[in-house]
């Protein structure tokens, strides 16, 4: 549960009225409904430019499985998205989909297969978390065995691939411009909100830790 005291006085003390409308109006258009899962990314603008289109477009969650590279974030790439968007890390993809299962979400694999289905026919009411793979080889074997389903961008030229932080903002984008026109509720909940608040202002404020050992003392 959230302080609401500590809300309160982080908000009226610190922040002014159009930040903290800035703040609502933002928090209005989240989501977690969708989340985003990126396998062992090998450049690390590639993770931050993700993560920066997780914000631009609204998905709040982005789940970064980091068994053998990176464990950074490129902040000129991401532009200040980390203060924003909540990243879950992981350090095998087995726990990433055994965590994104326990929340309700669907696997989906977004790579083609036989089985797949074009970004604009996917069924955006299904609470999903989309799986994007390394730029050398895609998804693993193991994400590919415990998918719900597979998602694919249309192309028409030779190329039959786009790098990973393209594919993931076209999907991204259009998946969440149709999330907006329907009648699903794909907002953020009520303790969801204040909990964002909380973080934000926390990430808004110098010497935080300083001022929060203060209050508590």
């Amino acid at each position: 549960m959230v302080d609401l005291d500590y809300l309160h006085y982080l908000e009226s003390q610190f922040l002014t009225e159009n930040r903290k409308a800035k703040f609502l109006q933002i928090l209005a258009q989240r989501t977690n409904h969708f989340t985003v899962a990126i396998e062992d990314v090998y450049q690390l603008h590639n993770t931050s430019a993700v993560m920066r289109s997780c914000e631009v477009f609204g998905v709040q969650q982005l789940n970064v499985v980091e068994e053998k590279f990176g464990k950074r974030i490129d902040k000129e790439i991401a532009m200040g998205a980390q203060k924003w968007v909540d990243v879950n890390r992981f350090e095998s993809i087995s726990d990433c989909i055994a965590s994104v299962k326990s929340k309700g979400y669907k696997i989906i694999a977004t790579t083609p297969h036989h089985d797949d289905c074009l970004l604009d026919d996917f069924d955006i009411s299904q609470r999903s978390a989309l799986f994007f793979g390394t730029e050398r080889n895609g998804l693993s074997e193991e994400v590919i065995a415990q998918a719900d389903g597979f998602l694919k961008i249309p192309m028409v030229g030779f190329t039959e691939s786009l790098n990973i932080s393209v594919s993931a903002a076209i999907i991204i984008q259009n998946l969440m411009n149709r999330l907006h026109k329907s009648e699903i509720l794909w907002q953020l909940s009520e303790e969801e909100i204040l909990e964002k608040r909380l973080d934000w202002a926390r990430n808004s404020i110098k010497d935080i830790k300083r001022i929060e050992a203060r209050y508590y003392s």
